[in-house]
């Protein structure tokens, strides 16, 4: 391995000597090329953001001038396995498998066996480029690595701790190791937490976990003003009841003195039959077919939820075990379901198969499978078969009006889906990288340009420009303000039934048309047609807290998280219940849920304006101007005077004033 991005930027030439790159944005491009691949960068694309504010002559030369510094300890030969590629256009860094950490660290992750994730454990030493200064206008090449890698980090120290066999082996060492580094470096991370609380349950310290989980309260309440989650506080709860249970046991003629009440822990959602969709594997033989497997899986979900009786885990939720071999009962604890349906898509040509299985997570039995074959053509009716297949599974009577519905295509054009279905696949990677959003637009629009009566296509398009506008974006205000209203209202007409359409459409309507009427109506219908929606309910708590219900608006955010607790998203809804408790006058709160969408998306400034405003509110003015310095480094052009261009259309007068006042008392400038 010559090369580590793991806990700050490390590398060796192949004559195993430490690199030093001439300048500090030598190695930050060194480090973007690692990052990129072999897709590379366009020398345009690297020239003016590495050096901005220098001619487009002296930018490309300063680009050359790097680039001859990077080959001169990774020169091209007939052995090499790192140096650099590209022609006039673009460039890449190319580099072998055993190269990179990172590279190695996801190989281990996707292997699932304990001993290579204690091996993937033991290569995270900390956040991608830790302890390396990133200047200001480079977060959008780093920050997404940066939030990834973290997650896939959390997402480690989980399963390894829910691995472990017995005490005293290398994995436990491992999962150790990683958990102190996660909570190093942030002593709020609840699963490097739990970790350390299973640890201590296996070697039998039953007070060390408990004095783990008051460590971790007390961290959650000093610098979130927050609660343990629910998984955190059932570890504690089922410790206790085990003392319990074996007190009683070993003394039953003992009255015992009353003990502290565990924090409560959701009841099973078992009243309703619960299912989830795993990421279906691509067979096809070509990674870069893996969008239209998980277009698959996304059709499939949504025509599931479409059943009132199921209850369906988000599609964003049950992704995160991409590329994971888990256990089925591990799958079925965490998500909180009673079945997972599993699956493969293989594309040869125009031929298609779809294999299906649905498997009990409480036995691991299999209770259905099946495959599906035909034509391309055919994709939305093979789509439909598994998913009343599932259905009949599960169980044998099912509303024939719902089945109906729920197999209504989204499209007649396939070339249209094709390009829906990479827009998605762009847009679900960040909403902070302006590149990678203007992307997702242009593939939407080819989708629309295809299928004019795409409903999804236009919905999609334009949440498209609500991140533009919410992020400071938009170029022409009035132009694309009139272009993502167009959409959003062919949207809703074209997908009356639709309820992604309607729900997409609607919070566009809403936040960019400021139509709040006509957004709440069309989300009230998507909620009518699919109440288990999570992306509809995450977009209704949005629109209740512009009514002036926040309360509704908590309970609506809430559900939305339970249904897709590991959702990219989930930043959006957290913050969604930080800005519902500050209109609601609980600014303590507003600052935790805010600061918990902070921790997921560190570089969100809608959630940035209410911790800022929560905290002046609250009196801690410090705070305040702490937050409010970091959201002018991110949008610097930000006023008092143009705030109103991106602040949600509150229907209470005070609530935006009061939001306004906040923010000036915060430091904003006028």
């Amino acid at each position: 391995m010559r090369i580590r991005l793991l806990g700050g930027l490390e590398v060796t030439s192949p004559e195993l000597r430490k690199v030093r790159f001439t300048t500090r944005k030598t190695s930050l491009l060194f480090a973007a090329l690692v990052l990129g691949g072999r897709r590379g960068y366009r020398r345009e694309q690297l020239s003016e953001a590495f050096w901005p504010g220098r001619s487009n002559g002296q930018a490309r030369n300063s680009l050359r001038q790097a680039l001859v510094d990077i080959r001169r300890s990774f020169p091209a030969g007939k052995n090499a396995t790192v140096y650099i590629d590209g022609d006039q256009e673009t460039v890449a860094l190319v580099t072998g498998p055993d190269d990179v950490d990172i590279s190695i660290f996801d190989l281990k992750l996707d292997g699932g066996r304990s001993t290579d994730l204690a091996f993937a454990a033991d290569l995270y030493r900390g956040e991608v480029l830790a302890g390396d200064t990133i200047p200001d206008g480079f977060d959008e090449w780093f920050r997404p690595h940066q939030s990834k890698y973290q997650r896939k980090a959390q997402q480690l120290v989980e399963r390894l701790s829910l691995a472990l066999s017995g005490p005293g082996s290398s994995e436990e060492t491992a999962c150790e190791g990683l958990a102190e580094r996660l909570l190093a470096s942030d002593p709020t991370m609840e699963a490097a937490h739990r970790a350390l609380m299973r640890i201590h349950a296996l070697r039998g310290h039953d007070n060390a976990v408990l004095r783990q989980f008051e460590s971790c309260r007390a961290l959650l309440k000093k610098h979130l003003r927050a609660e343990p989650e629910a998984q955190t506080a059932f570890l504690a709860a089922s410790l206790r009841s085990r003392e319990e249970t074996e007190y009683q046991r070993s003394a039953p003629g003992l009255d015992l003195v009353s003990q502290p009440q565990a924090p409560l822990v959701p009841t099973k959602h078992y009243d309703r039959a619960s299912v989830a969709v795993l990421p279906f594997q691509n067979l096809s033989g070509d990674t870069e077919q893996d969008y239209f497997a998980d277009g698959i899986v996304e059709d499939i979900v949504i025509a599931l939820a479409h059943f009132r009786h199921l209850y369906v885990i988000a599609r964003n939720s049950s992704f995160a075990y991409k590329g994971h071999a888990v256990d089925i009962k591990q799958i079925g604890r965490e998500l909180d379901v009673r079945y997972v349906v599993e699956g493969s898509v293989r594309r040869t040509g125009d031929r298609l198969r779809i294999a299906g299985q649905l498997i009990d997570t409480s036995t691991g039995a299999h209770l259905w499978a099946d495959r599906f074959d035909g034509t391309l053509a055919d994709v939305f009716d093979l789509q439909d078969q598994v998913a009343s297949s599932i259905v009949g599974a599960i169980t044998p009577k099912v509303e024939e009006a719902e089945i109906e519905r729920a197999k209504r295509k989204p499209t007649e054009s396939l070339d249209a889906y094709d390009y829906y279905l990479r827009g998605l696949a762009a847009f679900d990677r960040t909403i902070t990288v302006r590149s990678t959003i203007d992307d997702a637009l242009g593939l939407f629009m080819k989708a629309i340009d295809r299928d004019p009566e795409f409903a999804m296509a236009h919905a999609r398009a334009a949440r498209c420009y609500a991140t533009r506008k919410s992020n400071g974006w938009m170029i022409d205000r009035a132009q694309e303000i009139a272009e993502a209203t167009r959409l959003a209202r062919k949207a809703v007409e074209l997908g009356r039934d639709d309820a992604i359409a309607l729900s997409y459409g609607g919070y566009v309507l809403g936040y960019v048309g400021g139509d709040l009427d006509d957004s709440a109506a069309c989300i009230d219908r998507a909620l009518a047609l699919n109440p288990n929606l999570a992306a509809a309910l995450g977009v209704s708590s949005w629109v209740k807290t512009c009514l002036g219900e926040p309360d509704k608006a908590v309970e609506h955010a809430a559900l939305a998280m339970r249904l897709s607790p590991f959702d990219p998203r989930l930043f959006a809804w957290q913050f969604n219940t930080g800005l519902a408790h500050f209109c609601a006058g609980r600014y303590d709160d507003a600052v935790a849920w805010a600061g918990k969408s902070l921790r997921h998306q560190p570089n969100y400034p809608s959630a940035m304006r209410v911790v800022a405003a929560g905290h002046a509110l609250a009196g801690r003015f410090a705070e305040a101007r702490e937050m409010i310095a970091r959201l002018c480094d991110f949008d610097p052009a930000l006023r008092l005077s143009n705030l109103a261009d991106i602040l949600p259309p509150f229907r209470r007068p005070d609530d935006r004033t009061r939001y306004m006042e906040a923010l000036r008392k915060a430091g904003l400038p006028e």
